[in-house]
């Protein structure tokens, strides 16, 4: 029997920025961040558009939990938080689904869910996107003006990364790059190491999207559905203006995955912290000029 779409949005926001706390009372307490980005949009903070949008995401959830949503709000974050009973159905099916991972620092994308019917699909992505991702014209690509992306930002937890790209993959929407918080791309040319920073590159992986492909996924939290919006549009009319002689279409150049495309490849130096402790086992010591040798060993494949 397949969820409701709230419990899919609900998993996605708990994978993405959620804590899990176990409490001797034989209840379970679900916390959830969502980070305000240093962003000001129509001279407002983003602090500003993620409380407007927390009643929207309390519509949402409120009913399907059967609990009122508490919201506590910080300076560079939201906090929403609930507690069920272990024998509450919300409690089993999201322990069931995530096991023992506590945060989402340790949690995986349950490989159940890549048999679900891409509307489920996508309600997770959205939960997952609304507590992870941001959009602005910064992000393009190349300075692009119709290259405009998604950021999702996953700190530590190198094999949800592949999981995210990979349940993108299950819908058809392609990864455009992946920044690997690995010391070959974030410090490539060891000009922080050599200055005596030699953690430098410890940050979050962030996996970017051109923003019309994501269009499909989406969010609920308001200013970021309106500038995800905004700059789709703005990739379709950039990329028209240059190439209506041409006949070469939007989609023709975006929607491509990583081993349908071809490129130079930039040759870095070896890194002194390439084997690193917190660099997964399988690619720890290994050398890598290209964020795709990574993904390829990771998992994300054809």
């Amino acid at each position: 029997m397949l969820p409701e779409p709230q419990f899919c949005y609900l998993l996605g926001m708990i994978v993405g920025k959620g804590t899990i706390v176990r409490k001797d009372s034989g209840n379970t307490q679900f916390i959830i961040e969502v980070p305000h980005k240093n962003l000001r949009i129509n001279g407002k903070e983003a602090a500003v558009y993620v409380q407007a949008s927390v009643l929207n995401i309390k519509t949402i959830l409120d009913p399907f939990i059967s609990e009122n949503i508490e919201v506590s709000t910080e300076e560079h974050r939201t906090l929403l938080y609930f507690t069920k009973k272990d024998s509450d159905i919300v409690t089993i099916g999201i322990l069931k689904m995530l096991g023992n991972m506590p945060t989402y620092k340790s949690m995986r994308i349950p490989q159940e869910l890549f048999f679900y019917p891409n509307s489920l699909i996508k309600e997770f992505l959205k939960g997952f996107a609304d507590v992870t991702a941001h959009i602005r014209s910064s992000n393009a690509a190349y300075g692009d003006p119709s290259g405009n992306r998604v950021y999702i930002e996953i700190p530590d937890n190198w094999m949800l990364v592949v999981d995210v790209a990979n349940l993108l993959k299950k819908i058809d929407i392609p990864v455009q790059d992946i920044d690997w918080a690995h010391p070959n791309f974030r410090d490539s040319n060891l000009q922080k190491y050599n200055q005596g920073n030699h953690y430098f590159w410890k940050k979050e992986h962030q996996i970017k999207i051109y923003a019309e492909e994501f269009y499909p996924v989406g969010f609920i939290i308001k200013h970021k559905e309106q500038r995800l919006k905004e700059l789709a549009n703005e990739n379709e009319i950039e990329w028209n203006k240059r190439n209506h002689r041409n006949g070469a279409t939007l989609k023709g150049a975006h929607h491509r995955f990583y081993w349908e495309t071809v490129g130079n490849i930039r040759v870095r130096p070896p890194h002194p912290m390439e084997n690193d402790a917190s660099i997964p086992e399988q690619i720890r010591g290994k050398h890598f000029n290209s964020w795709k040798e990574i993904a390829r060993e990771l998992g994300y494949v054809k």
